[in-house]
C-alpha cells in the first residue's frame, strides 16, 4: 500500500534533535513512513529526497542556520525537478525569517508548541491537493472508503 513518505533531516550541525523525533514517531503513528537521516549538508538532503521519492521534506532548525541551509535545499530540489515535493520547516524561527523562507519555496513553518495534529493535516492536505490520494491514509494505514 502506498503510503505518505516523509524524509525528516536536520540541515548543518544541529544537535537539538528531540522534536523531530517527536514529530516524526507522530506522523509514523499517522500511518505515514517517515525516514529520519539526522544531520545532513544540503547536497545529501536533497539527494535523500529523490532516492526515498518523498512527498514530504520536513526540516528541523534550532540553531539558527534556517536562512544559511534551507536554500540551497529548496535550490537543489528545483534543480532535480522536486518542486512537487512539500517542504516543512520546524524550529524557532522569526517571523521576517519565516515570510522570507515561504517566499523562497519553504510550505509551512511550525515553532515550539505546534500541535502535531496540525502538522499531520497540513502534510495530507498538501498531499490530497497534489492529486496523489495519499492524504486519505489514516492512522491505522488503511484508506477511508
Amino acid at each position: 500500500m502506498d503510503r505518505i513518505r516523509v524524509v525528516m533531516a536536520k540541515p548543518g550541525l544541529d544537535s537539538h534533535y528531540r522534536g523531530t523525533m517527536v514529530v516524526s514517531r507522530y506522523l509514523v503513528q499517522q500511518g505515514m513512513e517517515v525516514v529520519y537521516v539526522g544531520n545532513q549538508t544540503s547536497d545529501q538532503i536533497v539527494r535523500t529526497v529523490l532516492a526515498e521519492d518523498a512527498d514530504v521534506l520536513g526540516l528541523s532548525s534550532l540553531s539558527g542556520n534556517h536562512l544559511v541551509m534551507v536554500p540551497p535545499v529548496l535550490e537543489g530540489l528545483r534543480a532535480l525537478g522536486l518542486d512537487d515535493v512539500m517542504v516543512l520547516l520546524g524550529g524557532i524561527v522569526p517571523s521576517a525569517d519565516a515570510e522570507e523562507l515561504r517566499a523562497a519555496g519553504v510550505h509551512e513553518v511550525f515553532g515550539p508548541g505546534t500541535e502535531l495534529a496540525a502538522i499531520a493535516a497540513s502534510i495530507r492536505e498538501y498531499v490530497d491537493k497534489r492529486g496523489t490520494g495519499l492524504g486519505e491514509v489514516v492512522a491505522e494505514g488503511i484508506r477511508r472508503p
